[in-house]
C-alpha cells in the first residue's frame, strides 16, 4: 500500500471540495449555532459509511468507521465562525448575521479558518472511507463547534466523545495559516501559547458627573488598571520568557454626566509556560485589588475567568515521524520548522483527556509570491492578512489538496496496513 493509491481520487474530487468550502464560507456560523455546518458534515459522513452521532458537546458532529482490527486514530476540525465583518472582496464573501453571547446581531465571517478546516478533514474522511482495502483499525473523525474561547472541545469530551468509538491511540488535527499555500509547517514540542481570558469588574460608587467628589469613578479606576497592566510583561515576566497581555473589552458607563457604578474589563493573558501563565493571572489579581483599595471603592472587583486554553504541545516523537512523512510526499522546501505560535487552540484537550500523544501542524494558503516577497521586503506583518482578519482570504488551490492529503497521510502513518509484515 502506498498513500499515493489512497489519495488518487482527490484530484477529481477537487470540484466538489471547492464547492462545499464556498458553502461554508457563504454560510459561517457563530460558537455552538452551526446547525446547517453540521448538518451538512453529518450527511457526507453518512454517505461515506460512517457511523454518525449529532449533537455531541451541543452543535459537534462525530463519525466513527471501524475497519477490522488496528489503532484508533482522530481526526479533529473545528467548524465555528467569528463575529467579523467580511471585507476580503470574494464573490463569496459573507454577508451573514448571527447572535453573540451577549445577544447582540453580529455580522459573522469564517476569519480564522474554520470553513477550510471543516472541507479538508470532510474530503479526507471520503478517501479514506473509500480506500479500506489499504488500512485498518478504527477512524475517529471530530467536526468541533466553538472553538474560538468557547470550550467546544471540552464540552465534546464531557458530552462522552470517547464513549462512541474507545479513546484513540493518537490525536491529529491542523490549522490554516498565513503562509504560502502548499507549505506545511510542524513543530516538535510546544506550538501554541496557553491563553487565559479574565473578566474584571471594577466596583466603584455612581452619581452625578458634577459632584464628583460624592462618587468613587470605576471609570478613573479602570484606565489606571489598564495602564498598570502594560507593565505586567515589562517588569515582571523575564525577557527570555515570551509573554503577552491584552486589554481587549472595556466598558463604563452610558452618557457623559453620569458617573457609573461599575467598569467591566476583559484581559487576555498568553504564554507557552503554564507557570508564566500563572504568574501573569496573579498580577492582574494584585493589580485589580490593588486599585480598588487605593480608590476607597465600596467592595473588591470581581474577578472571573472565562476561558482557559492550555498550551499546544506535540508529542515529539510522533511530530519527528510524522514530519518525515510530509517530507517523503510534498515537494523539497515545502515542509518547514513552524514558528512559535502566540494564538491558542483547544486542540490539546482531546490528547489530554484520552492521555494519549497528540500533533498539530499548520498549512499555508494565501497568494506564494505575495507572502514571500512581504516577507523578504519586511512587510509581512503589516501586509499579509492574518487569521481573524475581515480581510484574510485564502486561495482556493493549493490550499485544499494540501490540507487533504496531510491529514490523509497523518491518519495512514498510524493505522495497520494489511498484507505489511
Amino acid at each position: 500500500m502506498t498513500p499515493e493509491r489512497v489519495l488518487a481520487p482527490l484530484a477529481a474530487a477537487l470540484p466538489g471540495l471547492e464547492a462545499l468550502y464556498v458553502d461554508f464560507h457563504r454560510h459561517p456560523e457563530l460558537a455552538f449555532a452551526e446547525t446547517r455546518t453540521a448538518a451538512e458534515l453529518a450527511r457526507r459522513l453518512e454517505a461515506d459509511g460512517f457511523e454518525v452521532h449529532t449533537g455531541v458537546g451541543r452543535t459537534g458532529v462525530v463519525g466513527v468507521l471501524r475497519n477490522g482490527e488496528g489503532p484508533t486514530v482522530m481526526l479533529r476540525a473545528d467548524i465555528d465562525a467569528l463575529p467579523v465583518e467580511e471585507k476580503t472582496g470574494l464573490d463569496y464573501a459573507s454577508t451573514a448575521h448571527g447572535v453573540d453571547e451577549a445577544g447582540n446581531e453580529v455580522p459573522v465571517m469564517h476569519a480564522c479558518g474554520h470553513d477550510m478546516h471543516a472541507t479538508w478533514l470532510s474530503g479526507a474522511a471520503s478517501l479514506l472511507a473509500a480506500a479500506r482495502e489499504d488500512w485498518s483499525g478504527t477512524l475517529l473523525v471530530v467536526f468541533q463547534p466553538a472553538e474560538e474561547g468557547s470550550g467546544g472541545a471540552t464540552e465534546m469530551i464531557a458530552a462522552g466523545l470517547f464513549d462512541l468509538a474507545g479513546r484513540p491511540d493518537v490525536v491529529f488535527g491542523q490549522h490554516l495559516a498565513p503562509a504560502p499555500a502548499g507549505w506545511v509547517l510542524t513543530r516538535p514540542g510546544v506550538l501554541m501559547a496557553a491563553s487565559d481570558t479574565l473578566r474584571i469588574t471594577l466596583h466603584g460608587r455612581g452619581g452625578h458627573g458634577s459632584r464628583p467628589e460624592t462618587t468613587v469613578d470605576p471609570a478613573v479606576m479602570a484606565a489606571s488598571v489598564v495602564l498598570k497592566l502594560q507593565t505586567v510583561v515589562s517588569r515582571e515576566v523575564a525577557a527570555t520568557e515570551p509573554a503577552v497581555v491584552t486589554v481587549g473589552s472595556l466598558h463604563v458607563g452610558s452618557v457623559g454626566n453620569v458617573i457609573a457604578d461599575d467598569a467591566v474589563l476583559e484581559v487576555n493573558t498568553r504564554a507557552f509556560d503554564d507557570a508564566v501563565l500563572l504568574r501573569l493571572r496573579a498580577a492582574i489579581e494584585r493589580i485589580a485589588n490593588a486599585e480598588a483599595v487605593g480608590a476607597n471603592a465600596p467592595k473588591p472587583p470581581t474577578i472571573e475567568l472565562l476561558n482557559s486554553y492550555p498550551a499546544t504541545s506535540n508529542d515529539e516523537t510522533t511530530s519527528d515521524e510524522l514530519t518525515e512523512v510530509f517530507r517523503g510526499h510534498f515537494a523539497e522546501g515545502t515542509v518547514l520548522p513552524a514558528p512559535l505560535v502566540t494564538g491558542s487552540e483547544d486542540f490539546g484537550e482531546f490528547g489530554a483527556a484520552a492521555g494519549v500523544g497528540s500533533v498539530f501542524w499548520l498549512v499555508g494558503g494565501l497568494e506564494p509570491q505575495e507572502v514571500i516577497t512581504a516577507m523578504t521586503e519586511g512587510r509581512f506583518e503589516t501586509d499579509i492578512p492574518s487569521n481573524h482578519s475581515p480581510r484574510f482570504a485564502p486561495i482556493l488551490h493549493p490550499t485544499l489538496r494540501a490540507g487533504v492529503e496531510t491529514l490523509v497521510l497523518a491518519a495512514l502513518s498510524r493505522m495497520s496496513h494489511p498484507g505489511v509484515g
